[in-house]
């Protein structure tokens, strides 16, 4: 039985193509820059960090609770 050609699948001749990469130096996040993301952040998802808060709060009032009783 005879097997299909394999067709290419990067390029001409299934080479991969160069890819080009710009060298860029990472800046130190600045305070201002921290504060700015995560009031972008609340903004936009306010409701479910929230919810997500204090469903973490009571799981760890929980696992404390359950701790203290079992010693």
């Amino acid at each position: 039985m005879r097997e299909p050609t394999l067709l290419p699948v990067f390029g001409r001749f299934g080479v991969k193509p160069p890819v080009a990469v710009a060298a860029t130096r990472t800046r130190a996040r600045s305070v201002k820059n921290v504060a700015a993301s995560m009031r972008e952040g609340f903004s936009s998802h306010g409701s479910l960090i929230l919810k997500l808060g204090v469903v973490l709060w009571i799981v760890v009032i929980l696992v404390a609770v359950f701790s203290i009783l079992q010693n």
